[in-house]
Formats: C-alpha cells, sequence, structure tokens
C-alpha cells in the first residue's frame, strides 16, 4: 500500500438526543376473553341468528332450539301442581276434622296422625312440583341461547336441523377482541427492571406488524406473571390494546416493544458505525488530522437503526460508517459525499 493512501470512508456525527430504553420480543396476539358456546339441554337446532365472522353483543340472540317437548314438560309440571294443591286442600280439610275428632276422643290417635302425615306429604310434594315448573321454566329458556359476550364470531360448527346434546360439542366461538392481548416473555434479567419501573406508572407496550413498522399498535403493560418459567428462563407478560381499527388478531404474530423509561441527552450514532471485533464492540474516529483512531465502545439498544453509546464516545466526534474494513488505527482517511 503507498505511504500516502488515504481510505475513503463514509463518516457521521455523534449527536444527543431524548431515547426510549426498551425491551424487545416477538409477541402473540390472544383474544381477551374466548367463550365456547355450547347447548344446555339436549334438543334439535332450529335457527342461528348471525352470519359467521360477526360481530355481536352481550346478549344478541344467536340460535333456537326447538322448544316443543319442553313446553310440553312445562304443561305437565303446572298439571302435576294443580292436582297435588287440590289433594293438599282435602287432605288439610280432613286433618282439621281430625284434630277435633281426636281431641273429643271419638277417633283414635292411629288415625288422626295418618291424617296429618298424608297432608304433610302432599305439601312436600307440592313444594316438589313446584320445583319441577322452575327446572321445566329453567330448561326452557336454554332454548334460547344468547351471546355470553360482547365478541366476533367464528364459524358455525352445528347448522340447523342437527340434533345437539347438553354441554357437548360447540355450536360456535366467540372471541373478544375489543380490548385485546398480546402476550410475549422477555428474559429474566429484565424482571427487576420491569418492576421497578411499572411501580413509577403504567408501562407503554407497542405491537408492531411487520408490514406496518410505522405505525405500531399502542397498549398498556397489564400482567406479570407470577412465576419464571425455569426451563426457557424467561416471565411471561400481557400487554392490553384497545384495538379499536381491528389491526390486532388472536393468533397474529407481532415484534414487541415495552419501554421502561426514557434517558435524555444520550449519545447516538448510526447503527452500522458499531463494530463487534474480538475485544468487544468498537467504532472507528476520524480525528481532526484524518486519520481514524480505534476506540472500543460500550453500547446499549439499537432503536430505529441508531445505536445509543454508553461509554466511549462523545457528542460531536465523527465516526467511520462504511470502510472500517480498509482501516488500521492512524491511517489516514478521505470523508467519500453521501
Amino acid at each position: 500500500m503507498p505511504p500516502d493512501y488515504s481510505a475513503p470512508v463514509t463518516t457521521a456525527t455523534a449527536t444527543l438526543a431524548t431515547v426510549s430504553i426498551q425491551v424487545h420480543a416477538i409477541g402473540n396476539v390472544e383474544a381477551y376473553s374466548t367463550v365456547s358456546v355450547k347447548a344446555q339441554v339436549a334438543a334439535r337446532v332450529e335457527r342461528a341468528y348471525f352470519t359467521e365472522g360477526q360481530d355481536v353483543r352481550k346478549g344478541d340472540l344467536l340460535f333456537t332450539l326447538d322448544r316443543r317437548p319442553f313446553d310440553t314438560a312445562l304443561q305437565q309440571a303446572e298439571a302435576n301442581l294443580a292436582k297435588d294443591q287440590a289433594q293438599l286442600e282435602n287432605a288439610k280439610a280432613e286433618a282439621d276434622r281430625y284434630t277435633k275428632l281426636f281431641q273429643e276422643g271419638i277417633v283414635s290417635k292411629e288415625q288422626y296422625d295418618s291424617m296429618r302425615t298424608n297432608a304433610d306429604a302432599l305439601a312436600a310434594s307440592v313444594r316438589a312440583d313446584k320445583a319441577g315448573i322452575e327446572k321445566a321454566r329453567i330448561d326452557l329458556s336454554y332454548c334460547t341461547i344468547q351471546a355470553p359476550i360482547d365478541g366476533r364470531t367464528g364459524a358455525l360448527l352445528v347448522y340447523p336441523g342437527n340434533l345437539v346434546k347438553d354441554n357437548d360439542a360447540a355450536l360456535v366461538v366467540l372471541n373478544q377482541i375489543h380490548p385485546i392481548y398480546v402476550t410475549f416473555s422477555v428474559p429474566e434479567q429484565h424482571l427487576a427492571n420491569i418492576k421497578r419501573y411499572r411501580a413509577e406508572g403504567p408501562l407503554k407496550v407497542d405491537a408492531i406488524i411487520p408490514t406496518q413498522e410505522r405505525n405500531p399498535a399502542k397498549g398498556v403493560l397489564t400482567f406479570i406473571d407470577n412465576a419464571v418459567d425455569s426451563t426457557t428462563g424467561t416471565i411471561k407478560l400481557k400487554g392490553t390494546f384497545e384495538n379499536p381499527d381491528n389491526r390486532l388478531w388472536p393468533g397474529q404474530f407481532v415484534n414487541v416493544a415495552l419501554t421502561l423509561t426514557t434517558q435524555a441527552n444520550a449519545v447516538v450514532v448510526p447503527s452500522q458505525a458499531v463494530q463487534t471485533g474480538q475485544a468487544g464492540q468498537y467504532v472507528f474516529v476520524v480525528k481532526q488530522d484524518m486519520t481514524a483512531e480505534y476506540r472500543p465502545v460500550v453500547a446499549g439498544d439499537n432503536i430505529a437503526g441508531e445505536a445509543v453509546i454508553q461509554k466511549g464516545i462523545e457528542a460531536g466526534e465523527t465516526l467511520v460508517t462504511d470502510g472500517q474494513l480498509r482501516l488500521v488505527p492512524g491511517m489516514k482517511v478521505v470523508i467519500k459525499k453521501q
């Protein structure tokens, strides 16, 4: 190499900026709540009142079942109650008469006890009939299936005309997506900082959809698991997102950025300026005499293409961002135009 050789490089200046200290992870979107809608009585599905993929509100009608057998059971229970009430009135009247006759010594105590026992038994039958009517009404109410939560319906799993058993196959699955969860795991060494900063206030969580990096969904950290997973050394976290535009969908994978705090007056440089060698991270600084100086550094997070320098660089210094492979400490450099 000629002694007057100058290596062509591109450069950038270290600057001061306010940066966010973040923890990054891969997250999975989960429904806020999931309900498998099942029949509570055995009957024929009569009609579905929604279309697949429709948003429904709590209490909206989803299905009706054939109610005729349950109408008949209710009428039978009401008839049994009427019969037993009539018999109870007669038994009470007879018991009252036998009470007077027993007090007058006309009938035996055995006859008197028999009449009282018959009246008590019929009173118990009336109570059982009333319970039977209540059960028949409950069974009849199960023929109308309403949405238990606000949510979005999935595929129709049982079509009208099919017979269903009580608490058997799901008719449809509802997912609540307003709000919605994003679940992610981070290494346990971040746990102390997460707990410390969360004690100071809510922590923001960004869910970054791979094709929409410039417009992440905004949420808040709402859950820290009660134990570290000993097999992976990670802790499970959840962020809650309002999701008004339905950008987040159950089962979707997203990139997650958990913001712990912000750091003012941090020294930042383009991330390509920081190289990694056998001795660790380093940069080449262009000195005033246009020579390259090898400088070990301690770099923090990479944020939007910039690296936060924790130690080794001062704001205003000029760093090599391209052409480091041609350099050795003390070599002359010439700055190429960008």
